[in-house]
């Protein structure tokens, strides 16, 4: 099966998944899904994950979720530059999510990383999705 939107589909895996209290999700793997996990194991969201090669040279990865007083830690995670409208801001323009309670994930000329650290290496780009 083709995926249009393949960010979309993990974080879809995972929201689905933390709704049935799942302990971790598989999901397809892929550089930019890595790098996208990367940002939310080193803001504390997940616990992390875990790739798994396969015969026929495809790779999947295991996402350990994270909970807190039987509460996800990720109260909600959405996607913000979707493909048929792709979302671009500058450094200036960055967004504040939940009030700096949240962070918005970015795809910057410098890789994929959180807003406040597109702020420090000031840079702007896609914002992929937004957590808190």
């Amino acid at each position: 099966m083709s995926v249009n939107d393949p960010l979309g589909d993990m974080l879809t895996r995972i929201r689905n998944a933390q709704m049935r209290a799942k302990g971790s999700v598989n999901t397809p793997g892929s550089t930019f899904r890595a790098r996208v996990l990367d940002v939310l194991k080193d803001e504390g969201y997940i616990r992390g994950y875990s790739t798994t090669e396969h015969k026929n040279g495809r790779t999947e990865f295991e996402i350990e979720l994270k909970y807190f007083d039987g509460q996800p830690v990720i109260r909600e995670i959405a996607r913000v530059s979707k493909p048929g409208r792709r979302v671009y801001v500058s450094v200036s323009a960055l967004p504040r999510v939940n009030n700096g309670l949240g962070v918005a994930i970015l795809s910057t000329p410098k890789g994929v990383m959180a807003d406040h650290a597109a702020r420090e290496q000031n840079v702007g780009g896609e914002v992929l999705c937004t957590v808190f």
